[in-house]
């Protein structure tokens, strides 16, 4: 069950931006793994400063994200010539 300040928490932790782009389906989902990369990215960053994580671990951490967001990418069709003349990204 839910507590009743779980969702302002959860937006809290987890933000969220509006997407201001085409509206299109593998748009709106690039954007939110976008979001996500970012998060996980500005976690890694905080741990490494903070000295719970080692710069080496810390780059490959990073290194298997940006592979992670490189597919995705490919996957959705994102920057393709057929993407881009129906006014994609």
């Amino acid at each position: 069950m839910q507590k009743p300040n779980q969702g302002n928490k959860d937006s809290f932790i987890y933000p969220r931006s509006r997407y201001y782009g085409l509206l299109k389906p593998e748009n709106l989902v690039f954007n939110a793994n976008l979001q996500e990369f970012a998060q996980k990215i500005s976690y890694i960053v905080n741990l490494q400063t903070g000295g719970k994580l080692c710069s080496e671990e810390a780059y490959k951490r990073i290194e298997a994200l940006w592979k992670q967001l490189e597919l995705t990418k490919k996957e959705l069709g994102i920057g393709t010539e057929l993407n881009k003349h129906s006014g994609g990204l």
